[in-house]
């Protein structure tokens, strides 16, 4: 398999999310080009509403793709505060551009700490080492 692309910038899951800091309050996640290539092409996703909440390790979406159905877990507590309605005509934008235009949900952070939320993740050295494992 041809090695996955991980930017440095980004925070990221031990199931293959990725976060990115939006603002002090919110972050933006999606799944990670590693999740992508090992879904295949996916032709469907299922995201949570604006203003549900979600708690951290809990299923929120679904990405379906030629070969399964893979959960996708929130990184965080929060709530919904932006989805990206381009997937529902274009879900194929995860594959595409999996850390662009293929991004999931934005959510704010429960308790307003992005910075202490963020450090609790995956570095990029930290999750290239998970899948290379």
């Amino acid at each position: 398999m041809a090695e996955s692309n991980v930017p440095a910038d980004l925070r990221y899951t031990v199931e293959h999310e990725w976060v990115v800091k939006v603002d002090e309050t919110t972050v933006r996640v999606g799944i990670t080009d590693y999740a992508q290539d090992q879904l295949g092409d996916v032709v469907f996703v299922q995201l949570p509403g604006a203003g549900d909440t979600v708690a951290v390790g809990d299923s929120f979406a679904e990405v379906e793709s030629t070969k399964s159905v893979s959960d996708i877990y929130s990184p965080i507590d929060g709530e919904v505060v932006a989805v990206n309605d381009s997937l529902e005509a274009s879900p194929d934008l995860v594959n595409s551009d999996a850390y662009g235009a293929g991004w999931l949900v934005e959510l704010r952070v429960g308790n307003g700490a992005v910075d202490t939320v963020l450090e609790s993740l995956l570095d990029a050295a930290a999750y290239r080492e998970q899948i290379a494992g």
